[in-house]
């Protein structure tokens, strides 16, 4: 089977990837660099971005953080091809609200936009809020129902239902099915429950850098569970050090790793605030002593020289990766390495 390749970014909606404390890296999360860097990796042929959503920095009270939905409907208007992403949490919006906001964002980018389903992880920033943060599997349950209804009301149907968390009575949104029949339904997590949830819903399925035979493990195992919506599509979450040689990323990897161990309070706060029952977390704070980058990070192993990365990209793609989410530091200087050594190898 033949699958296209395609190369996105992580939007800097929280500033670094890796180290805060990085010389070479501004730990800036502002509008203003978000803006610059998307539209720079749109001309250096990147293919989507994603906007992660979080209401506070999740790693740093402190510093600035942006907002996804906002930032992603700005996005859409000063872009041309690249496909815009923004991740959602559901206890944060009614799927009637969200449902409508993804239409007007599919309708001024023309067609280019896509949800991130993701089940939040940040007790405080639903608890501070005086927001209900249930338990891991109930938050399942309940992104379920919410996508359900969102799908419905993004294809214009109309929509009359009335479930365990949710009433919509003779709700039906316009414009909708401009472009295609709804903006595409990306879900992340990797737990039972949402595997079973991105079989039923889901369009793709993000999965966290972890190694190659760890990643066909996981393909295997959901492309054997009947999609709902068709073929089921994979993306990866990745940190890339690529440079000339294997021994000059060695090297880098452990300048980021070595600065990575100043920001051990951060990690120490992050993980008071975090959910035990998240897999992500699970998996990402067993490793962060090896690895560095969020999601995953450096375990999908794309650290070596500009062949050895691309490489292990083409080992990815032919277990059935299409969409390779990107992270680099200092972000913009990486991302231009990638696009001119690496992109044209894997191309080739």
């Amino acid at each position: 089977m033949t699958h296209p390749l395609r190369f996105g970014i992580w939007a800097a909606v929280h500033g670094s990837r890796a180290a805060h404390h990085d010389p070479d890296e501004p730990d800036d999360a502002g509008w203003a660099r978000n803006r610059d860097l998307v539209l720079e990796a749109e001309a250096l042929g990147f293919d989507a971005v994603l906007v992660a959503q979080h209401t506070m920095n999740p790693y740093d009270e402190g510093r600035d953080q942006l907002e996804a939905w906002t930032a992603s409907a700005a996005l859409a208007a000063l872009t041309r091809r690249i496909e815009i992403i923004a991740a959602i949490k559901p206890g944060l919006y009614h799927p009637v609200v969200l449902a409508k906001m993804a239409l007007q964002i599919e309708h001024v980018s023309e067609g280019r936009f896509g949800i991130n389903l993701v089940n939040a992880w940040n007790r405080a920033e639903f608890e501070r809020a005086g927001l209900p943060f249930p338990a891991h599997d109930e938050r399942y349950a309940y992104g379920r129902e919410w996508i359900g209804l969102v799908d419905r009301l993004m294809r214009g149907e109309r929509v009359d239902f009335e479930g365990r968390h949710f009433r919509v009575e003779d709700y039906r949104l316009k414009p909708a099915g401009t472009f295609r029949p709804r903006p595409t339904i990306y879900v992340g997590g990797e737990s039972e429950p949402a595997r079973a949830l991105v079989a039923d819903h889901g369009d793709v399925w993000f999965i966290n850098g972890q190694p190659h035979g760890d990643v066909a493990a996981l393909i295997a195992d959901v492309a054997r569970r009947p999609a709902a919506q068709g073929r089921l599509r994979y993306g990866l979450s990745a940190f890339v050090i690529a440079r000339e040689t294997d021994a000059d990323a060695k090297d880098e990897h452990a300048r980021l790793l070595d600065l990575s161990r100043r920001d051990e309070a951060l990690r120490a706060d992050t993980r008071a605030r975090t959910d035990t029952a998240s897999v992500m977390f699970a998996k990402t704070d067993a490793a962060a002593t090896r690895h560095v980058g969020t999601n995953g990070g450096t375990a999908a192993g794309l650290v070596g020289s500009y062949g050895t990365v691309a490489e292990r990209v083409g080992a990815f793609h032919a277990a059935g990766i299409e969409l390779f989410m990107l992270q680099f530091q200092p972000f913009e200087a990486e991302m231009r390495r990638f696009a001119h050594h690496v992109i044209p190898l894997v191309r080739r």
